[in-house]
């Protein structure tokens, strides 16, 4: 039977196969691997701490009672990140937030939570947002996104913070391509409409 430190050599697909086999061993070391990133992800959503810590919580208890049907073709992060990106989704759902800021969560307590939480929309043809100033659109930047729909949000947080490509955004989201390319088309609409009266 492997001990910690051996679990921490092998590659997912290995220690997954044993978390399937019962070893809670192989499920803390999957948490070890992965629970910054999924705090982070959830982080980055739901721009609070201690809700982020709990959600985070609530993907794990997810991951671990459904893993049993998690199949090796996929990835085990995406698998894992899709889990995360639906409890936060689902709690955005339940309650929406207000929270965004240009200038990083309120609820911060670190320069890198800071950073992490400071919405960058990239300054590209693709942003359809290039020509707005987002210092003095800040505020209402922050009410637009917080009026998406929580799919469209989870896919422009996901575009523009985290930089994933579109095909990222689809396996984590578990949505088509051409889904995910509808719903940043649509979020940067909105948004677009929404900030249309602020233009120079």
């Amino acid at each position: 039977m492997q001990t910690l430190d051996e679990l921490g050599t092998l590659p997912d697909a290995d220690v997954v196969r044993l978390a399937q086999q019962g070893r809670e061993l192989a499920f803390r070391e999957l948490v070890r691997r992965y629970e910054r990133p999924v705090f982070s992800l959830v982080f980055r959503m739901v721009r609070d701490r201690e809700t982020a810590e709990d959600l985070a919580q609530d993907a794990f208890v997810k991951v671990l009672n459904h893993i049993d049907k998690y199949s090796p073709e996929f990835k085990f992060s995406s698998w894992l990140f899709k889990i995360a990106n639906n409890v936060a989704i689902d709690h955005l759902r339940r309650r929406r937030l207000d929270t965004i800021s240009m200038d990083g969560s309120p609820h911060a307590s670190t320069a890198s939570e800071v950073e992490a939480t400071t919405l960058n929309l990239e300054a590209d043809q693709e942003s359809a947002l290039d020509e707005l100033e987002a210092k003095e659109l800040g505020s209402a930047i922050e009410r637009a996104i917080a009026k998406l729909r929580p799919e469209y949000r989870a896919c422009i947080m996901l575009r523009h913070v985290e930089g994933r490509s579109y095909e990222e955004i689809a396996a984590t989201l578990d949505l088509p391509l051409g889904t995910v390319k509808t719903y940043i088309h649509r979020a940067r609409h909105e948004l677009r409409t929404a900030l249309e009266g602020l233009r120079d």
